[in-house]
């Protein structure tokens, strides 16, 4: 029976599951636990340690986490090794089982504890949470599977004198898993995905997601992960990679975050490229600079929800959120208007109060670099609406919209990851010439929308702007993929765009040999044409 995707639980007031998130809410935020590393299913501590705390309240330790030293992610590596050779040989309904099983888990008894480590340790809202750290990664881990059962039932052809099959092999070596703090779900399905495959995989999740990665590691053991097939490694990002990136072991890399830092491993694999095994295989999801584009005809309320939603929905940290708009001098006065009163409705604060629109952005060092993308605004453009920010308790900035007329200003071309969106407004005759700007002014390509109700508009967006975007939106904010129905991933800066959610993705973690068996083969060498007349 094919998957369906997972329904979102509502929170209502006086329903099941908002009384039981409030519990385990209140229960996570009373406790202290210490996290350690699972290695080869050995929980090890390092005594070397850092804290978890609440974004909105800086002040609270959730936990205190073990970091890695390169000795412990040579031992992950060896671990990996160790695991590779039971695990790839099981079957592919095996290996499915234990995420199907981890699927089960998350929907039911595990559902409340991963909502709430994501709310208060990346502050995302009730909602945020919901759809990201339940549904998405119960559908990664409920579709992967049939995506998978798809690409092994596809074989080459045979004839009367022969077999041909394909051999699914895993890759040869261990894969590296990298994942980012913005979505639970990216944590679960970059070390999982590979791993359903047959791989190996050690696993360095983001510093500041570290609590609600321990408990998906806690879900996967509960599912049957045998030993050492996922090794859960926090540590220095730097200290981490030099030892994964120097081994000849290294598989695969299966990486979301920072352009920069893709592009720097893509780089140092490159000048090691005659020490490994194999050619490795690099799958990166990285940064966007997504757009909305509205044509005179788009519809204005639509217009401005979508950029209330999709630009300041978890403080405007997704890769996918819209961050730079075009809109037509006709439409602005009156988009401006609308989207300013939604703002000025949006409450900020303690994701536990569930009337909370927007958290927290994850830390310091993000906050800083907001707050002085916000000044360079006050310096060089105008700020419609917003633009406070306050870290005295958290790292709450405002919703801020700002208004530039130069269309190469940095805040329409740099990803700022939080809650401030930039709009450029153009002369309504200038629509084809306004598609070639947002075409041409960001090195990103991830995602994007378009607003119009004339079908010509919308042809003409979607074939010049075909290369702008790898997830493209027509009357919808660009944000809020889908497992099976919208498969994500941008190209150009954001990534290799192998598509997570679908079977593009899993492909990139096999190495397929072809097996040929003849029944009747020749006994001698020689062919028919080779006869004397």
């Amino acid at each position: 029976m094919p998957p369906v995707n997972e329904p979102n639980l509502s929170y209502l007031p006086g329903s099941s599951e908002r009384a039981a998130l409030k519990a385990r809410l209140s229960a996570m935020a009373s406790e202290r636990i210490e996290i350690p590393l699972i290695i080869g299913g050995r929980e090890i501590r390092t005594g070397h340690l850092a804290q978890v705390v609440m974004p909105h309240d800086h002040r609270h330790v959730l936990a205190d986490w073990h970091r890695a030293e390169p000795l412990h992610v040579v031992d992950a590596m060896a671990g990996a090794a160790k695991a590779r050779t039971d695990w790839a040989a099981s079957t592919l309904d095996e290996r499915a089982a234990v995420f199907l099983r981890a699927a089960d888990l998350l929907a039911t008894t595990w559902r409340a504890t991963l909502n709430a480590a994501t709310m208060l340790g990346q502050s995302k809202t009730v909602f945020q949470a919901e759809i990201d750290a339940a549904s998405e990664l119960i559908d990664f881990w409920r579709f992967n599977p049939v995506f998978a059962a798809e690409i092994h039932a596809e074989h080459p052809i045979s004839t009367d004198a022969a077999s041909n099959r394909m051999d699914y092999r895993p890759l040869e070596g261990v894969v590296y898993a990298v994942t980012p703090f913005n979505f639970t779900s990216i944590a679960g399905n970059l070390p999982t995905a590979p791993a359903l495959m047959g791989n190996t995989v050690v696993w360095k999740p983001a510093a500041s997601s570290i609590l609600s990665s321990y408990y998906i590691m806690r879900i996967l053991e509960a599912a049957g992960l045998p030993p050492g097939v996922i090794n859960f490694v926090p540590g220095d990002p730097v200290e981490v990679s030099d030892v994964l990136l120097e081994s000849t072991n290294l598989a695969g890399i299966h990486f979301t975050g920072s352009t920069q830092v893709f592009q720097g491993m893509w780089k140092r694999v490159g000048d090691n490229i005659g020490r490994y095994r194999s050619y490795p295989r690099l799958v990166g999801e990285t940064g966007g600079k997504d757009f909305i584009v509205a044509h005179p005809s788009a519809a204005v309320q639509e217009l401005a929800a979508a950029i209330a939603r999709g630009g300041f929905e978890y403080q405007g940290q997704k890769c996918s959120a819209a961050s730079r708009v075009y809109i037509p001098r006709s439409l602005w006065g009156d988009v401006r208007e609308r989207v300013v009163a939604m703002m000025r409705e949006m409450r900020v604060g303690d994701v536990c109060d569930f009337r909370t629109f927007i958290g927290a952005v994850i830390d310091a060092k993000a906050f800083a670099r907001i707050a002085g993308y916000l000044d360079d605004a006050r310096r060089n453009a105008t700020i419609v609406q917003g633009g406070g920010v306050n870290d005295e308790y958290g790292y709450f900035i405002e919703p801020t919209l700002v208004e530039t007329a130069d269309s190469q200003y940095r805040l329409m071309r740099e990803e700022i990851f939080g809650p401030v969106v930039t709009a450029f407004v153009y002369p309504d005759g200038e629509w084809e010439e306004t598609l070639r700007l947002v075409d041409s002014t960001s090195p990103y390509a991830l995602t994007g929308a378009v607003f119009s109700r004339d079908r010509v508009a919308i042809d003409q967006a979607a074939a010049i702007l075909r290369n702008a975007a790898g997830n493209f939106y027509v009357n919808d904010k660009p944000t809020g993929a889908v497992v099976g129905q919208q498969p994500f991933g941008g190209a150009r800066g954001s990534g290799t765009n192998d598509k997570a959610g679908s079977k593009i993705n899993l492909l990139r973690w096999v190495s397929a040999r072809t097996i040929k068996e003849t029944f009747s083969p020749p006994r001698d060498f020689k062919y028919g044409y080779m006869v004397e007349e």
